[in-house]
């Protein structure tokens, strides 16, 4: 019999946007072909495709602008624009048994998708990578008691109810959002991210570009997107605190309004042991992760269940050990304390950042970077994929 339900994958970034968020909804649009035809609603400008090939979705693209981070206004009504565009758009393809799939980037666009959905009598099921408001919270844009806050967690009770499911990153994300009512446990399915990287440990080449201008002997990288959630701050004021070390040096790379915070703390301080890099190709990433002997991520308090950082999987996928800011009981903590692939520091805490990475440095366990690669292959695209599958199988049987 033709599989007369479709699955609409509704996400503001999709390639040839190169975030993570694009990477990783197309590979599940993508995988998900084999189940069903596969809708992709696209935010980004030049992903449109047409028709959908025997193993590709169809994409169309919303109209979209998509401002700089740090121009907040300008990026918050470019976002809500794109969501009224998209609910539109909803409401002209969705029917009755569709499963639209979508993720909290911009955070207004489940919202709209829930709705939609409900309107048409379709299903809807939403990727928690971020939860909102507490990841603004966190940040310090708004107060836990604001009136905006208690507005947004009054949508999400709603929309909890609306959804048929709702897919979780990290484990500790379940308890925050069991405190709706509207939310039941058997909605909730863990589905970890994947290292894009084959797992493997990758040695420490002397002649490795990025490494080669750097004289210490134990560099120490951070990469990837600093956002609201992150502190660029503990990071400089632990390589400001280990500045006479010659042996550490840190090299930071990356983009977003964390990371340019970096470069105006660098162009005034100008220390010695930092090297600040702008963000690598994708097509270089592997080779600039092997050359720094650990990776730091670098979170604010308040963390866990807020966000998980899906940059942590490809860091353990080359054999490196992780040192995180973080809470213990956030889900990359519990990863690196269960299988021993790091060292984890309280956020905000430089003195304590700068003796866990004289630790890492003065450390010749090798077994670190071994152990990290197993956990990689733990969190692997094939499993990924078959959950989705799972659950995208089980809510188009029960149409």
């Amino acid at each position: 019999m033709q599989q007369t339900e479709k699955i609409v994958v509704v996400s503001q970034h999709y390639p040839p946007d190169h975030s993570t968020t694009a990477a990783i909804m197309a590979a599940i649009a993508r995988h998900l072909t084999s189940i069903a035809p596969v809708v992709v609603l696209s935010g980004m400008p030049g992903s449109a495709s047409g028709a959908a090939g025997s193993d590709q979705p169809a994409v169309i693209e919303i109209k979209n602008r998509l401002p700089e981070k740090a121009a907040l206004i300008r990026r918050a009504t470019a976002e809500m624009l794109f969501t009224l565009r998209t609910f539109v758009a909803l409401l002209l393809r969705l029917r009755k048994g569709d499963v639209a799939l979508t993720v909290t980037a911009p955070f207004m666009l489940p919202y709209a998708v829930a709705a939609a959905a409900r309107l048409k009598r379709a299903r809807s099921v939403l990727i928690m990578h971020d939860l909102f408001p507490d990841v603004l919270v966190m940040a310090g844009l708004l107060k836990p008691s604001s009136i905006v806050a208690r507005a947004i967690r009054g949508a999400n009770a709603l929309m909890f109810r609306a959804l048929h499911a709702v897919v979780i990153i990290g484990r500790d994300t379940e308890p925050l959002l069991l405190r709706y009512k509207g939310l039941t446990r058997d909605k909730i399915c863990f589905i970890p991210n994947w290292a894009t990287l084959a797992p493997g440990v990758r040695p420490i080449e002397p002649d490795n570009p990025y490494r080669r201008p750097i004289a210490a002997r134990f560099i120490v990288g951070l990469s990837g997107n600093l956002g609201f959630t992150h502190d660029p701050v503990v990071v400089f004021e632990a390589a400001r605190l280990l500045r006479d070390d010659p042996e550490i040096h840190f090299l930071l790379s990356g983009w977003g309004i964390g990371f340019e915070q970096m470069k105006q703390m660098q162009a005034s301080a100008k220390l010695p042991n930092v090297t600040l890099v702008d963000r690598v190709p994708e097509k270089d990433l592997e080779r600039f992760l092997s050359a720094a002997n650990a990776w730091l991520i670098p979170y604010r308090k308040d963390l866990a269940g807020v966000s998980v950082p899906s940059r942590f999987y490809n860091l353990l996928a080359i054999g490196r050990p992780v040192i995180l800011v973080s809470e213990a009981g956030a889900e990359a903590a519990l990863t690196v304390t269960e299988h021993g692939l790091g060292w984890v520091v309280q956020p905000g805490d430089a003195a304590e950042l700068a003796r866990a990475i004289r630790l890492a440095a003065s450390s010749d366990d090798a077994s670190i970077g071994e152990r990290a690669v197993l956990a990689a292959r733990r969190f692997n695209f094939s499993d990924a994929m078959s959950g989705y599958a799972a659950l995208m199988r089980k809510l188009l049987r029960s149409n």
